[in-house]
């Protein structure tokens, strides 16, 4: 294994070059990368308008954290993965949700991937639990893969604040923010800090449908994550809210570091004082939905405990790169954030930009590249 001291100097300076790419362009007004192994920051730059104090909305990047708060309670016996949620929050026992599991909401099949929630409806336990209510089912749960952009996760996080009887920041700070010391891996932005995160620009022009069908590819269907929705990211209120799905912030060191303690280093010796052993993890790790595809490109859907798992075919449609192993995990975010770790090397990558590309495919192809340059530095 190359390790980290002597990561290979053109591999790095490759990767910054395809990272500032677009930023010379003119198309991204900033970004940050990062890479960590066996325990040590690699590389940390800050590219176009931003510096090493900025924070960045991570979006679905934060589903990873959110998760492996819940892989805490799950070895604490606090909740099993085949309870039925109704047995924490009484109003899933209305228009069918009685059948939904704590695995369906870990695995993006629980069957209400658009379900409405406001994020400012986080503060009123009242509005929460009716929101619960009203929601019903687009498929039995299990029998397919959607994904959930925010709703599951409000679910999983309101469960996990009933048996820790805690709120939901506090468990991320005492829990995971502290143990590691890592300060700002934040989840909801609060105000002291809100002037270091750098705004959402929507930079680009978006794909047509002929433009889609030329790649023999049909237009995504619309989502609630729209462009006004991602831009509500800039104001005060909603950066506020510890929205568990999406309303991450933090830098691209942070965010590597941490997943180099989802593989077992942080402040002492390797697997000790971490808030997750070696077990939980690899019960985290273990693929969920075998049989299932993805319903827009049809390639088979490889999801751990909230997390995405790399396989061993068609890892670049899953947001990691060429040259990762099978054995790579980790989640991505709206507007092409990339974050990951492959076990197997010990590294872990992060790409984090406010310039949210328009165009789909070159924001893929983007993060695709990054993450196969980054992989070359293992």
């Amino acid at each position: 294994m190359q390790r980290p001291e002597t990561a290979p100097h053109d591999a790095l300076a490759a990767l910054r070059q395809r990272a500032e790419r677009e930023i010379n362009e003119g198309l991204l007004p900033a970004a940050q990368f990062a890479v960590a192994q066996s325990g040590q920051l690699v590389a940390f730059e800050s590219l176009g308008d931003c510096s090493d104090d900025t924070l960045f909305p991570i979006f679905s990047c934060t589903k990873a954290i959110t998760s492996s708060l819940a892989w805490m309670a799950l070895a604490e016996g606090k909740f099993k993965l085949d309870d039925p949620v109704s047995v924490y929050i009484s109003e899933f026992g209305s228009n069918g949700k009685d059948a939904v599991t704590m695995l369906h909401l870990l695995t993006h099949t629980a069957g209400f991937p658009n379900a409405p929630y406001r994020p400012t409806d986080y503060w009123d336990p009242e509005k929460r639990a009716k929101r619960y209510e009203q929601w019903r089912l687009d498929w039995e749960p299990g029998t397919q893969f959607t994904y959930h952009p925010s709703s599951s996760m409000y679910v999983i996080a309101d469960v996990l604040e009933k048996v820790w009887e805690d709120d939901f920041v506090s468990l991320i700070n005492e829990r995971i923010a502290k143990p590691l010391d890592l300060p700002e891996l934040l989840v909801g932005c609060p105000s002291h800090l809100q002037d270091r995160v750098a705004d959402i620009v929507h930079c680009g022009a978006a794909m047509t449908s002929e433009e889609y069908a030329a790649l023999g590819l049909e237009m995504p269907p619309i989502t609630e994550v729209t462009e006004d929705a991602l831009t509500k990211f800039n104001e005060p209120e909603t950066r506020s809210v510890p929205i568990p799905g999406g309303g991450g912030y933090t830098s691209a060191k942070t965010l590597a570091l941490w997943y180099q303690a989802l593989i077992g280093y942080g402040t002492g010796p390797r697997w000790q004082g971490l808030p997750w052993n070696e077990e939980t993890v690899q019960q985290a790790r273990e693929i969920r939905t075998h049989g299932l595809r993805d319903p827009i490109q049809g390639y088979p859907v490889l999801r751990g405990l909230g997390i995405v798992i790399a396989g061993k075919e068609d890892a670049h449609l899953r947001g990691f790169g060429h040259g990762v192993s099978a054995e790579a995990f980790g989640h991505n975010g709206a507007g092409g954030q990339i974050a990951w770790v492959d076990p197997n090397t010990e590294l872990s990558f992060v790409y984090l930009t406010n310039g949210h590309d328009r165009h789909a495919i070159r924001q893929a192809k983007r993060g695709i590249a990054l993450s196969s340059l980054a992989a070359k530095l293992a």
